[in-house]
């Protein structure tokens, strides 16, 4: 009898050990920063959980929201640098990546 009480005593700190460890491995994704359109095309803005990287995933204006897709382009070390991105590359504005460089 002693040791079933000594293994439900024992079993609940070490399940909580466990999904503390598991919780923590899922904390660690991306999110949406930002979303916004120009020209033909839509743009969503992503963030690492750290907030130190940045990427962007661009449909056609005429692409479903649900539709996957879509292009993902390389990775920004800020948001300002991944819009400016979107702005010369895809919105139309050529003339904004004249006044930036």
């Amino acid at each position: 009898m002693k040791l079933i009480q000594i293994l439900k005593v024992a079993a609940i700190p070490v399940l909580t050990v466990f999904s503390f460890l598991s919780t923590s491995n899922t904390a660690l994704a991306d999110y949406l920063t930002s979303n916004g359109s120009g020209g033909e095309y839509r743009y969503e803005l992503w963030s690492t959980n750290d907030n130190n990287d940045y990427y962007l995933k661009i449909w056609s204006s005429e692409a479903s929201p649900e539709s996957t897709s879509y292009s993902t382009t390389r990775h920004f070390s800020s948001t300002s640098e991944a819009l400016d991105y979107f702005d010369c590359n895809y919105s139309g504005r050529a003339n904004a990546c004249v006044t930036r460089s």
